[in-house]
C-alpha cells in the first residue's frame, strides 16, 4: 500500500509536465533557427511599446471627458498586447498540441515532441484587446454604451471560441464547428460596424475619421479568419512563421495604426468628439472631477 501512495504525488508531476516546458519552447523559438517566428513577437512588444508612450505624450493634454475614455481605451488595447506578446516570447503561452486523425498536421513534431505549436497566447491577446477597440470605435462613433458593450460581449464570444478551435484535439470536426461558431459572431460584430455605427458616425459629424477606422478594422479583422483556415491550425498550408508573421501584421495594422489615427483625430478635441462636463454622469451637472 505503502508504495501506491508515495507514487501519486509522482503521477501527478509526471501529468502536469507532459509536452516541452517554457524554457524548451524559448529555446526551441530563439535558439533553434526560428528567427522569423521569434521576431514577430518581438517587434510587436516594440511597436506596443512605442504606442503607448506615444499615446501618453499626445493624450497628455486633453481635457473632455469623451476624448480621455477614447484615448485611455486604445492605451489599454496596446497594454494588453505588450503583455501578451511578452508571454509568447517568454514561451508562457505557447504550446505543443497533437492534432486529431485527419488534420493535415497529424503525426507532425515540435521540438522532439508530437504535435504542432499553437500559439494560444494570441487568442488571450484578441480576447482582451478587442473589447477596447470597439469600445474606442463605438465612442468615436457616437453610439450607446448598450450596443458597445453587446459587441464586447459577442468579441469575447468570437475569440474565446476561436481558442476552443485551436485547442480541441478530440475531433477535427469539432476543431471546425468551434471555428464556424466564432465566425458567426463575428460577422455579427462587422455588422454592428458596417451599419450601425456608421449610420450613427454620420449622425455624429465623425463619418470621415470612421470611414477609415471601420475599413482597417473590419478588413483586417477578416484576415484572422482566413489565416487560421490557411494555417497549421486550419489546413496547414502556411506554417508556423508566415502564420504568426500575418497575424502580427494584421495586428499592427488594426491596433497601432488605428490607435494613432485615432489620437491625431482627437487630441484637438474638434466638437464632433467632446462631450462636454456631464458625459459620463449619471445626474446632469455631477460630471467625474479631474482631481
Amino acid at each position: 500500500m505503502q508504495p501506491l501512495i508515495a507514487s501519486a504525488p509522482a503521477v501527478g508531476a509526471h501529468a502536469l509536465q507532459t509536452g516541452p516546458t517554457d524554457a524548451e519552447l524559448f529555446e526551441y523559438v530563439f535558439g533553434g533557427g526560428n528567427t522569423l517566428l521569434a521576431l514577430s513577437f518581438v517587434i510587436n512588444i516594440a511597436l506596443a511599446g512605442l504606442t503607448i508612450l506615444g499615446i501618453v505624450y499626445l493624450g497628455r493634454s486633453l481635457t473632455d471627458p469623451r476624448s480621455k475614455t477614447i484615448a485611455t481605451a486604445l492605451l489599454l488595447i496596446s497594454v494588453v498586447s505588450i503583455s501578451s506578446y511578452t508571454g509568447l516570447t517568454s514561451g508562457l503561452t505557447l504550446s505543443v498540441i497533437e492534432m486529431p486523425a485527419g488534420h493535415p498536421a497529424a503525426g507532425a513534431t515540435t521540438a522532439g515532441e508530437s504535435g504542432v505549436l499553437v500559439m494560444w497566447g494570441r487568442y488571450l491577446t484578441w480576447t482582451f484587446s478587442t473589447p477596447f477597440i470597439l469600445i474606442a470605435l463605438g465612442l468615436i462613433a457616437g453610439s450607446n454604451w448598450t450596443k458597445i458593450l453587446t459587441t464586447c460581449a459577442f468579441t469575447i464570444a468570437m475569440c474565446v471560441t476561436g481558442l476552443a478551435a485551436a485547442l480541441t484535439t478530440s475531433s477535427l470536426v469539432l476543431r471546425w464547428w468551434w471555428f464556424v461558431l466564432g465566425s458567426i459572431f463575428f460577422l455579427v460584430i462587422v455588422y454592428v460596424i458596417l451599419v450601425d455605427w456608421t449610420a450613427e458616425a454620420e449622425r455624429t459629424g465623425t463619418s470621415e475619421l470612421f470611414r477609415t477606422l471601420k475599413l482597417l478594422t473590419v478588413v483586417g479583422w477578416f484576415g484572422y479568419p482566413i489565416l487560421w483556415m490557411l494555417g497549421v491550425e486550419g489546413i496547414a498550408i502556411l506554417d508556423v512563421a508566415i502564420t504568426s508573421w500575418g497575424y502580427s501584421i494584421l495586428d499592427i495594422i488594426t491596433k497601432y495604426i488605428v490607435t494613432f489615427l485615432a489620437l491625431f483625430y482627437i487630441v484637438d478635441e474638434p466638437e464632433s468628439i467632446t462631450g462636454g462636463s456631464d458625459y459620463g454622469a449619471t445626474i446632469p451637472g455631477s460630471g467625474v472631477s479631474d482631481d
